[in-house]
């Protein structure tokens, strides 16, 4: 119907309002549309510029890695450079070490007043203060460097007992302790090396930080674990100090006694805390103060071996004799102040020695039949590039059978000792201590 037609003012109001409605609704419709195409935009715009916010931010944690990555190069390369400097440093300095230690040595034999055998105990416990200390700077800087890998093998502990029993039983006699090994049968697995090396560092400030009683070591066997107790009757470990005993240079309490409060460097602990962690050896200890420690190492069990094995190895522990009288010793060393000391030494214990600096001249000193070598002893960096361990090994091929053989060097590299180990030839590190080598000529000549 037209709305001209329509008479009704009521009904024209709501055809109007109807109409008014559907116009608004449309018009919102049209405006929320607007609106959300507007939303859409600047949506879509703060996306761009957060995407390219991540990108660049990315960029920039990339960067960051490489730069922390040549950061992290950079920091091992220096600490590689760190540990072949001490390495070469300590080479240099130990030669001439190991020249005076051997001196002193045979200048002891022939001192017959007390005053003088007393001035040469005194450099030559200096001497022994020096390289122990070289030895222990080299020892935390190739741990650290994580240079260091663990030679992981089968170690018979009665054996290890009674090479430690010969090094500390003097150290004890002197100061009138006790120093007691309990025999065990037992082989567990870990680096023969290392785990000398902790328990010498413990059996030292033992030793250093007893004034009476004395020291045990023993073992207890844990299932798949052996322990290894050493227990002193010293001064003891305060609580406070349960966990900076293991800091470098951290010494024990001060006492009384001189001898004790002026004793160590501060570093045993520090070195076994490195070295049981890189052979994963939990080290723990139990202590009283003013009545003593129980130093505890847990070694794992080593896999059942044969009788045959087991009833061989306490037979390289008998004592051996000490007489070299006689004994032929072919010197291969290219030192000459360390030359000269250890023919010397050797001299006074009644050796023949024939001397040679290269892998040539210790052919050429074969030459004279007459004159065979019963053992021979090189260094292991030699004139012209040549290497101990190849020198032996000619030797023996020119002589035709294996003879006895040492290589003494102050350089304590894997391959140096990887190198010695293949070629079946023990190795000991200078500065040679006179009494060991001279047990160990006489136990390599028996």
């Amino acid at each position: 119907m037209p709305l001209r037609e329509i008479d009704d003012i009521e009904r024209l109001k709501k055809i109007n309002a109807a109409l008014i409605s559907r116009v608004e609704r449309s018009m919102e419709q049209q405006g929320n549309a607007f609106s959300l195409f507007q939303t859409a935009i600047s949506l879509e715009q703060r996306v761009r510029t957060r995407t390219e916010e991540l990108h660049s931010t990315l960029r920039r944690l990339e960067q960051s890695n490489l730069d922390l990555i040549s950061a992290k190069e950079s920091a091992e390369q220096a600490n590689l450079s760190k540990t072949r400097f001490l390495a070469a440093a300590s080479h240099d300095v130990l030669q001439p070490l190991n020249a005076a230690h051997l001196s002193v040595s045979a200048l002891a034999e022939i001192q017959t007043s007390e005053e003088g055998r007393k001035l040469v105990r005194q450099v030559e416990r200096s001497l022994e203060t020096m390289g122990d200390l070289l030895h222990t700077l080299l020892d935390i800087s190739k741990l650290d460097a994580g240079v260091t890998r663990p030679d992981i093998c089968d170690v018979h502990l009665e054996t290890l007992f009674s090479s430690l029993r010969s090094d500390f039983e003097p150290v004890a006699a002197m100061k009138n302790l006790k120093l007691k090994f309990r025999p065990v049968n037992a082989m567990v697995r870990s680096d023969r090396t290392l785990l000398r090396r902790i328990l010498q560092n413990i059996l030292s400030n033992a030793l250093r930080y007893t004034r009476s009683g004395g020291v045990l070591v023993g073992t207890r066997n844990r299932g798949e674990t052996m322990r290894i107790d050493v227990a002193d009757t010293g001064c003891g470990i305060p609580d406070d100090q349960r966990e900076a005993v293991f800091e470098e240079f951290h010494r024990g309490p001060r006492v009384a006694d001189a001898e004790l409060a002026g004793g160590g460097l501060g570093l045993g602990l520090a070195i076994v805390r490195r070295m049981a962690d890189t052979l994963d050896h939990p080290v723990t200890f139990s202590s009283t103060v003013g009545r003593g420690t129980i130093f505890h190492i847990d070694v794992p069990v080593a896999a059942t071996v044969t009788a045959h094995s087991m009833s061989a190895l306490p037979d390289m522990q008998r004592p051996r004799g000490y007489g070299l009288f006689g004994t032929r010793v072919l010197l291969v060393e290219n030192d000459p102040d360390v030359l000269q000391a250890m023919a010397s030494l050797l001299e006074r214990w009644r050796c023949t020695v024939r001397a040679a600096s290269s892998t040539s001249e210790a052919l050429d000193t074969l030459g004279d039949t007459a004159w065979t070598p019963d053992i021979v002893i090189a260094d292991q960096h030699l004139d012209g590039g040549d290497l101990g361990s190849a020198t032996i090994d000619e030797v023996r091929a020119y002589l035709g059978r294996p003879v006895p053989a040492l290589i003494v060097t102050a350089d304590p590299s894997e391959t140096v000792i990887q190198a010695a180990r293949a070629a079946g030839i023990d190795l000991m590190l200078k500065p040679l201590k006179p009494a060991q080598l001279r047990a160990l000529l006489a136990h390599l000549l028996a």
